[in-house]
């Protein structure tokens, strides 16, 4: 039996395993399985590839994108540029490390974007932040990060204000604010501020419209959720674990 799983904390709510679960149904994968590892620290990776010998590859989830890196044997160029890893290949126990939030986030955005969404707030700076901010300079976009705790270059929420909104038609939320069951939760920012002209990505996937996102349709912006990148970036995953 190939076995597949995701790292993260908590996965009560997580996207892979249904998909995968459901994809090796349809194709008839009847050699393959995926399960959830829920640690609670990234120490815990260890126990998890003692008991389970037959790992061909992970999924890497909140909060662990960025603190795998040290555990990889090897890492591809993105995640050495990024500093972040969501997908690892496992080859006689070495872990390879890969990013696939990348090239599923680029995919996902442009199918949205306008030649005036160039300059972007990303909300966030997690290894999904990374993952946007990758994207972002490959596309010439300028961009902000915005945190909780502002440093060089990096905008607090406080510090947002309508003017800067009105500037970065470009918004693209990688916190976990909003996400289920927390739906009633959004980013801090002056709504009033955005237009039509506002593009908000929201990298959660359920709820389908997360408070971010219905303030911004609100407002006549275009919007998109999370889910369309999870698909591709599973299915580069699967690519990786294949190939």
């Amino acid at each position: 039996m190939k076995l597949y799983g995701l790292i993260g904390y908590p996965l009560a709510h997580s996207f892979s395993k249904k998909y995968f679960i459901e994809k090796f149904r349809k194709e008839n994968l009847h050699d393959c399985s995926y399960e959830n590892f829920p640690i609670i620290s990234i120490g815990k990776l260890e126990k998890v590839l003692e008991f389970n010998i037959e790992l061909k590859g992970l999924n890497v989830t909140i909060p662990y994108k960025e603190l795998v890196v040290p555990y990889l044997f090897k890492s591809n160029y993105v995640v050495q540029k990024t500093g972040a890893c969501n997908c690892i290949r496992i080859i006689d126990g070495k872990l390879f490390g890969y990013n696939t939030d990348v090239i599923a986030f680029e995919q996902s955005l442009k199918t949205g974007l306008q030649p005036h969404h160039h300059r972007a707030l990303i909300l966030g700076s997690g290894g999904a932040a990374k993952a946007v901010a990758f994207v972002l300079k490959k596309l010439n976009i300028e961009y902000i990060i915005v945190s909780r705790k502002p440093s060089p270059g990096i905008l607090s929420y406080d510090q947002v204000t309508p003017a800067v909104i009105r500037d970065h038609p470009l918004i693209i939320n990688t916190t976990p604010l909003g996400m289920y069951p927390h739906s009633s939760e959004a980013p801090l920012l002056p709504y009033e501020a955005v237009t039509s002209k506002h593009f908000l990505f929201d990298l959660i996937y359920n709820p389908e419209k997360t408070l971010f996102l219905k303030t911004g349709q609100e407002k006549g912006a275009i919007i998109k959720n999370g889910y369309e990148m999870l698909i591709i970036q599973a299915e580069e995953s699967w690519k990786i674990w294949n190939s």
